[in-house]
């Protein structure tokens, strides 16, 4: 894992439900991670609610923890 990323996330400001999509009323959310220079893998799963304000948040929990774990900085 490359430690020197500062940010591996793309977020969208003008976006609120970045990285989410709603599957038959079942929110799930989608990222693209790069464990390596020369690999990237996509991460989708369900975060188990029909509710947009509550896959958001969750979301939000998801990336948050995402940052925390491998050091990076929240811009």
């Amino acid at each position: 894992m490359n430690s020197n990323i500062s940010h591996p996330l793309r977020v969208s400001a003008g976006n609120p439900n970045h990285h989410l999509w709603n599957n038959n009323g079942t929110w799930f959310i989608h990222y693209t991670v790069h464990p390596t220079t020369f690999t990237k893998q996509r991460i989708r799963h369900s975060l188990g609610t029909k509710s947009l304000a509550e896959a958001r948040r969750r979301r939000d929990v998801i990336f948050a923890d995402f940052g925390v774990k491998r050091g990076c900085l929240n811009q």
